[in-house]
């Protein structure tokens, strides 16, 4: 197994808000971080006001913490993806479960037929039986779709026995001495 080692890790650069409306912020919080927060809680806080208008003293963590807590936790380096933040594996994560996986053939030559998706049902296998027992469960079982018998293989595995030759610079030179001797032959008769 062939290892690859990332160096350009080493030269990641992050811009850093150090003070913010004359607060100061100490070491700095990364801008990304920021910006994903600020646009985090607009989208969460604004539905809620319109909803349920100002938060009160007892509402407010509840208007605040989510978003907190999202950008706290998902702006994290992934312990699985080191180069991805936590937030991206999540989004990733949920976009599998809910719109599923179109494999891609050939390079993306050939679109993927409906029999080569994987079902959502087996998407939620370890999920299904929890979700079945919620109230719910009448609208996930249509949503999910009809259980599927999983297809028949194609039949047994290729084996593959090639054997790469190595050639050295006497066999390329007799090569060459046959190729330009039937050059020669074409060109007199």
């Amino acid at each position: 197994m062939r290892v690859g080692h990332t160096y350009t890790a080493h030269l990641h650069l992050e811009t850093r808000q150090h003070e913010l409306l004359g607060m100061d912020l100490g070491e700095g919080v990364p801008r990304r971080a920021l910006v994903m927060g600020l646009a985090l809680y607009i989208a969460w806080a604004g539905p809620l006001l319109l909803l349920f208008g100002f938060p009160s003293k007892i509402t407010f963590t509840f208007y605040f913490l989510p978003p907190l807590l999202t950008v706290v936790y998902g702006t994290q380096k992934s312990r699985t993806v080191d180069r991805r933040w936590n937030v991206t594996r999540w989004s990733i994560g949920a976009r599998y479960l809910v719109l599923g996986h179109r494999p891609i053939i050939c390079g993306g030559r050939r679109a993927a037929t409906r029999s080569e998706w994987i079902s959502r049902r087996a998407r939620w296998s370890g999920r299904t039986e929890l979700l079945l027992e919620s109230p719910l469960g009448g609208p996930l079982e249509r949503w999910l779709g009809a259980e599927e018998a999983v297809p028949a293989g194609a039949g047994a595995p290729v084996r593959l026995s090639a054997r790469p030759r190595l050639y050295g610079p006497d066999a390329v030179a007799r090569a060459y001495g046959r190729k330009a001797l039937k050059h020669q032959e074409g060109k007199t008769s």
